[in-house]
């Protein structure tokens, strides 16, 4: 299992470190990650590459461009895409600097997902002095695997 970035909260599996996330995808089959940002952020800004491990990020917005309403099928949707099966299994949720992903780790944990966590700094992390994303923290400033269309 990954290691949790500060205490373990009552109502989700915990922070993890971007490496960590990529460490337990890559050794474990059953491990997920979702991508909960939006349709934009997936075609403009880039995409997380698991295909080393096999994979592909799942990918289901938390909240919908271009209005970013809360998606209303986000449970029901994911519960369907990841299985009964899955409902021990490790899944990671991701998303721009790691907040959404933390509301949607804490609504599937509701759901009966046991192992919901949320990958801290998201996928570009914290603003730097610069005002940018992505060189602080995050999946992008982890140098772990990514794509851009």
């Amino acid at each position: 299992m990954p290691e949790l970035i500060g205490p373990r909260p009552d109502n989700y599996a915990g922070d993890v470190a971007p490496g960590d996330a990529w460490r337990v995808l890559q050794s474990n089959p059953d491990a997920v990650l979702v991508d909960v940002r939006t349709r934009a952020e997936w075609s403009f800004v880039g995409l997380p590459d698991l295909s080393s491990a096999g994979k592909e990020p799942l990918l289901m917005e938390w909240q919908q461009f271009p209005a970013m309403a809360l998606n209303p099928g986000f449970v029901d949707d994911l519960a369907a895409s990841l299985g009964a099966s899955r409902k021990q299994a490790p899944v990671f949720f991701l998303c721009r600097s790691g907040a959404r992903s933390r509301s949607a780790a804490i609504a599937m944990t509701a759901a009966g997902f046991s192992q919901c966590f949320n990958v801290a700094g998201g996928f570009e992390g914290d603003l730097d002095s610069e005002r940018h994303r992505g060189g602080r923290t995050g999946w992008k400033a982890a140098a772990l695997p990514w794509v851009q269309s």
